[in-house]
């Protein structure tokens, strides 16, 4: 089988061997993988299962100076740092009073950007494509306000929150025809619901206000003949079965230290594909080799199980992984029956 069709028999929960992987990593630690293997070869190894694409640009942003830029809601960023974070909100009020809402042209990608989009697609056409649609209507509406306030929002300003995840819904809609032009796949979003106790706003709150509205984003990707996949991290738990409901195909991160996602498979693995799983906080950068190298088989044992898994770190390889341990991920998921 292609790539892409072991992509798709797991997404349709039917078991494969290998299971399907992706890899990322940030910082040095690919070149310290070079060193490690004497050459950039061991890339070759990664069978790219999956590929991302996209039409859009999620997250334009303008320079101001070296370390501060603003982007296209008009909330000013700090960049320079690790991790980077808000300097000044677009809206430092819960009003929309002189604030000018940003247009679908500012994101949808011009005509040479979709031209190499639609080249990617056709040379990759053996993987599995994905359009990435870039964060989502909970990340955005935080990001547009600041995350407390928000949060301040979600309760005491309802009607305002609400307004603001409208215009945002309906701006994702008219991004998300860009993306629909591709021949992909899937459509991946990216809005994280929870942090490592559970759903920041709660459950109540989540199904109120976002559950309604991503449903709209989701019904649209489906009628186009696309999956949908979301990229979440934290412990949501409470709202997977809401997230199944709403049409999620799949759900990518699944942070084991914050989620039991063997649990969680045994529970929904017949309605839902987890992609994730491989401990980013804890195996990788905290366990040994053998440690790794355990839990990947595992992983592809239990998880994998009657399909609906994808193997991955829950986030890419972060800097701190210590070489040896990177090289045990590279080679316990191109190796699996070792």
């Amino acid at each position: 089988m292609k790539p892409r069709d072991v992509v798709l028999e797991q997404i349709h929960h039917h078991e494969t061997r290998p299971v399907p992987f992706t890899l990322g990593w940030e910082g040095d630690v690919g070149e310290r993988l070079d060193r490690h293997y004497g050459g950039p070869h061991w890339r070759e190894r990664l069978t790219p299962y999956l590929v991302h694409t996209g039409a859009v640009e999620p997250w334009p942003l303008t320079k101001i100076d070296e370390a501060r830029s603003r982007d296209a809601y008009g909330t000013v960023w700090r960049l320079d740092l690790r991790p980077f974070h808000i300097e000044r909100p677009a809206l430092a009020a819960p009003s929309f009073d002189n604030y000018r809402f940003p247009e679908p042209a500012a994101f949808l990608r011009g005509e040479e950007d979709v031209k190499r989009a639609l080249e990617t697609c056709a040379t990759c056409a053996d993987s599995f494509l994905i359009a990435g649609q870039g964060w989502g209507l909970f990340e955005r509406s935080w990001t547009i306000r600041g995350f407390e306030n928000a949060l301040m929002d979600v309760v005491a300003e309802e009607d305002f929150y609400g307004e603001l995840l409208d215009r945002l819904t309906n701006l994702y809609l008219a991004m998300l025809a860009g993306n629909l032009k591709l021949p992909a796949d899937a459509v991946m979003f990216g809005d994280d619901w929870g942090d490592q106790r559970g759903v920041i706003i709660g459950p109540a709150r989540w199904r109120k206000l976002l559950k309604p509205r991503w449903a709209r984003l989701y019904e649209a990707v489906h009628k186009a003949g696309k999956l949908v996949i979301t990229h979440c991290c934290g412990n949501i738990t409470d709202v997977v079965p809401d997230a199944i409901e709403i049409g999620l195909d799949v759900l990518e991160s699944c942070q084991p230290e914050a989620m039991d996602v063997y649990a969680l498979k045994l529970k929904y693995g017949d309605k839902l594909t987890f992609w994730g799983g491989l401990g980013s906080q804890s195996t990788i950068p905290r366990g040994t080799p053998a440690d790794i190298r355990r839990e990947v088989r595992r992983l592809c044992r239990e998880m994998g199980r009657r399909g609906g898994y994808i193997l991955a770190p829950a986030k890419s390889l972060q800097p701190e992984t210590p070489t040896e341990n990177a090289a045990a991920v590279v080679e316990a998921f191109t190796n699996q029956d070792a």
